[in-house]
């Protein structure tokens, strides 16, 4: 068996290679740029005005006026105006270009106005207070979002303000979510006394959402010359396929040996952790298989730990930092192989991640998972593991 590093470290050498396509920006939300965004002029074009208020000469204020007749009004949108002179003022409003031969905004909170004259209420008004200077956020040419950046509604909003109507991105895989086993029906029948509702293609389903992945949900009764038909059928039509069942010992468990007369290269099938033993995991050309065990904590657990991770990579987005927390009670483990505990994460007075072991009834305990946050992962080295330890913890 390989263990879960090397396991981990084989997926990623074995990355998809994503074409580039175009998409409007509105539909853009999520995906990971193929270009660079770079300013198409300066941030912000021009000297902005930063408070609602009025705008004044500094000049006149520092010889002493305080009271300022008001000779205009100066709104976002509108060309500049222009100052007559130093001891009137112009009402100004946030966002709007700062008016020539004003060098000053004072809010209008820090003055009172009556009679078409505003008096200044405060002390210490500095020269060029809440004015936003042209380019000082970034001046025109500057690189704005990177190749790999995932556009998030803030990156969203930068490549609209300029003007990138359309964006590069890398196209999402074509992904079959596929269950296998007799003892399955769907969501919306009644099972019989020996099945039971298909559960975890749906968990995957909504798992790859998050990473703007629609995938087809798929299902495949335990008859090696279907699932071998059929199977053929999805690979030639998707990037991926994520199995879930039909992966270990049983004797109805086919999905290995159809996947290698399929052509599927087997890079490795069982690794030493529990849950999740006999993940199967393989190469055609550019597709790329998962099979899953079809127990459901398993499932949760070799698709947070393998396959998101995975996904994420081929997209071009980077790792994700290293979650850690304390375990909150001690944990006992006795087998050599890698331990992947549920967890209750819980945020302590002192600032520490503390989590809560979810131990359950084993790999069908679908349920315990409603409570648990992630899951824990313990080294294979030991045994014992105490209260206060820190280890990563694996989540969507």
């Amino acid at each position: 068996m390989f263990s879960v590093a090397e396991a981990f470290a084989i997926t990623q050498q074995h990355l998809l290679t994503l074409p580039t396509e175009t998409i409007p920006l509105i539909e853009a939300t999520g995906r990971v740029l193929r270009q660079s965004i770079r300013a198409d002029r300066n941030f912000p074009p021009f000297d902005r005005v930063a408070m609602d208020g009025i705008g004044i000469s500094f000049s006149a204020y520092a010889s002493g006026q305080r009271t300022f007749p008001i000779a205009g009004r100066q709104f976002a949108g509108q060309p500049p105006q222009v100052l007559t002179e130093p001891t009137v003022c112009l009402e100004v409003m946030t966002g709007a270009m700062l008016p020539t031969g004003i060098d000053t905004v004072i809010r209008y909170e820090d003055v009172s106005i009556a009679n078409s004259r505003a008096t200044i209420s405060i002390d210490g008004v500095e020269q060029g207070q809440h004015i936003h200077r042209q380019g000082v956020d970034r001046t025109s040419g500057d690189e704005l979002l990177s190749v790999g950046s995932q556009l998030s509604p803030s990156a969203i909003a930068v490549a609209a303000s300029v003007g990138q109507a359309t964006v590069e991105v890398a196209k999402l895989p074509r992904i079959a979510l596929i269950s296998t086993g007799d003892e399955l029906v769907d969501v919306d029948e009644t099972p019989l006394p020996y099945q039971i509702r298909r559960s975890n293609t749906y968990m995957l389903r909504a798992a790859l959402q998050a990473l703007g992945i629609t995938a087809t949900l798929n299902h495949i009764v335990d008859d090696e010359a279907i699932l071998a038909e059929q199977l053929a059928t999805l690979l030639s039509e998707n990037d991926v396929l994520i199995l879930s069942g039909g992966v270990s010992a049983g004797k109805a468990d086919f999905v290995p040996d159809v996947l290698a007369k399929l052509g599927v290269q087997k890079h490795f099938h069982q690794i030493a952790q529990r849950p999740g033993k006999p993940l199967w995991f393989g190469t055609m050309a550019d597709k790329t298989v998962f099979a899953l065990p079809g127990n459901p904590v398993s499932t949760v657990l070799c698709a947070y730990r393998y396959v998101l991770p995975y996904l994420k990579a081929s997209m071009g987005l980077p790792a994700a930092a290293p979650q850690y927390a304390q375990l909150a009670e001690a944990v006992t483990f006795k087998p050599n192989i890698t331990y992947f505990l549920p967890v209750r994460l819980v945020s302590s007075a002192d600032g520490q991640m503390q989590a809560q072991p979810l131990p359950g009834s084993g790999s069908a305990d679908f349920a315990n998972l409603l409570n648990a946050d992630g899951f824990m992962e313990l080294p294979a080295d030991r045994s014992e593991f105490s209260a206060g330890e820190a280890f990563q913890v694996w989540s969507n």
